[in-house]
């Protein structure tokens, strides 16, 4: 019997705001909250609360036999909070069923896995604290950012206490063997290891409404015939996607919705066929082989590498400079510092840096507030330099660092006593306009007064001389 492993990713990035070279150490507020909220509002309307809403009808339907699972991203579920609370609530119903797992990952969905293993690990407790908080579940499972995995990588994350870990099924790696079956990692064994089956994947996430696709129009029916007749000896097929798939990448009038809608149904009718989720994968199959995987991998573009966050010069020297932080992050204590430093690790903004074209370029602009992977440097970089001054202000090393930090520390008490000296003089001008208004007001009616009583004295005068006459 095949085991149908169905798993979703859920994030979005904080997108930085148009932050120019002359903001640099005057203004530290890195981020566009409109577009953020705007998108984020844009997506849950499209996908996330409607195909929640599918999703826990799906699963109270089929009591038992229909099972997925997400990671969503520390950053995601911080927007959830701040822009749309009812999505994190929906995605609590689903996780109240019993049939939802929800899988660890790093927190800022970065790419610190590639620099430090500290680091690294901090991260992922991080996510895997918030995921128990949040939805009762403490993760068995692990998927990297991206997919991204190495040899090294996966011995990291069985060092952590990770049970499995997903990531991509390549050409290039796997050469001849199927995906369909459960690996274990080169170095530690311990670690499964499930490999996603792009072709089958990339059906539904990037083929399903592309009419000039020769499998256009793509059934629930048609697809689970394609899993019935896969190879009877293979015996599992981890379906890996973006949840953005349902409404956001595949429109509603695609049709995706009514295909999520009847895909359990038609494939639950083959007795060859059931539904698992990633850690039950893991817990009943054997495992067939390592995998040897020395170079990382994961499932972007063509390649299937990391060319798509590291590939060109700006996306390393962006790369090695927020990393160089890390000696200063590791003993800084400032909140708003920490959560700028996750923030600024999102491997997006190395994404909106890439300059690949051709087939990928769509991929690439997708969500991409910029209109040039040159000015994704620049304003990337602009931030970075204003955070590094920020960093070494709170976190000096040497005796000039301490010696600018203090230095930073006399400016900015002055200006604060600046500002302090000009509310007070505005308030003085202020009360000195009432004031001087006031005695204006009071030296004209005095005025007037005195020629009222003066007019009333000269027509008494001028009424006796008239009377006399």
């Amino acid at each position: 019997m095949k085991t149908i492993c169905l798993y979703f990713q859920v994030h979005q990035p904080f997108r930085f705001r148009r932050y120019r070279f002359f903001d640099i150490g005057n203004d530290h507020y890195y981020f566009d909250d409109y577009t953020n909220e705007s998108i984020l509002n844009k997506i849950a309307a499209n996908c996330y609360l409607p195909a929640n809403k599918l999703l826990l009808k799906l699963l109270t339907q089929h009591k038992g036999k229909f099972k997925v699972a997400f990671s969503i991203t520390g950053v995601a579920m911080e927007q959830f909070k701040l822009y749309a609370p009812e999505v994190l609530d929906s995605f609590r119903a689903l996780a109240a069923t019993g049939q939802v797992e929800f899988l660890a990952e790093t927190y800022a969905h970065s790419l610190v896995a590639l620099k430090d293993e500290d680091a690294f690990r901090k991260q992922v407790t991080m996510h895997s604290d918030m995921v128990e908080e949040l939805f009762g579940q403490k993760p068995l499972v692990f998927r990297n950012t991206e997919l991204i995995y190495s040899d090294h990588i996966g011995d990291m994350v069985a060092r952590m206490g990770f049970k499995a870990m997903l990531t991509e099924g390549a050409k290039h790696v796997l050469g001849w063997k199927s995906p369909n079956f459960l690996y274990c990692n080169a170095i530690n064994p311990r670690l499964k290891v499930l490999l996603k089956n792009y072709k089958l994947s990339d059906d539904i996430a990037f083929r399903f409404g592309d009419k000039g696709w020769h499998e256009w129009p793509l059934t629930s029916n048609k697809f689970a015939g394609w899993l019935k007749d896969l190879d009877k000896k293979e015996e599992v097929v981890n379906l890996f996607m973006d949840y953005e798939t349902f409404g956001e990448h595949q429109k509603k009038e695609s049709g995706v919705f009514e295909f999520l809608e009847y895909l359990p149904a038609e494939i639950l009718k083959h007795k060859s066929l059931k539904f698992g989720t990633p850690s039950e994968v893991a817990a009943r199959l054997q495992v067939v082989a390592p995998v040897n995987v020395p170079n990382p991998i994961s499932w972007a573009d063509e390649e299937r590498d990391l060319t798509a966050w590291l590939g060109n010069e700006m996306q390393q020297e962006a790369f090695d400079k927020l990393y160089a932080q890390l000696p200063k992050m590791n003993r800084c204590t400032d909140s708003r510092l920490l959560k700028d430093w996750n923030y600024l690790q999102c491997s997006d903004h190395f994404y909106y840096m890439c300059t690949k074209f051709f087939s990928d370029g769509d991929v690439h602009a997708y969500f991409n507030p910029y209109e040039t992977p040159y000015e994704a440097f620049i304003n990337y970089m602009n931030v970075l330099s204003d955070f590094a001054i920020r960093l070494n202000a709170a976190v000096p090393f040497s005796s000039e660092e301490k010696e600018l930090a203090n230095l930073s520390g006399i400016l900015e008490e002055r200006d604060q006593k600046i500002k302090k000296l000009e509310e007070e003089l505005q308030k003085l001008r202020s009360r000195k306009r009432t004031n001087t208004s006031g005695k204006t007001s009071r030296s004209a009616g005095t005025a007037s007064t005195a020629a009222s009583t003066k007019g009333k004295k000269a027509q008494k005068s001028a009424a006796k001389t008239k009377s006399k006459k």
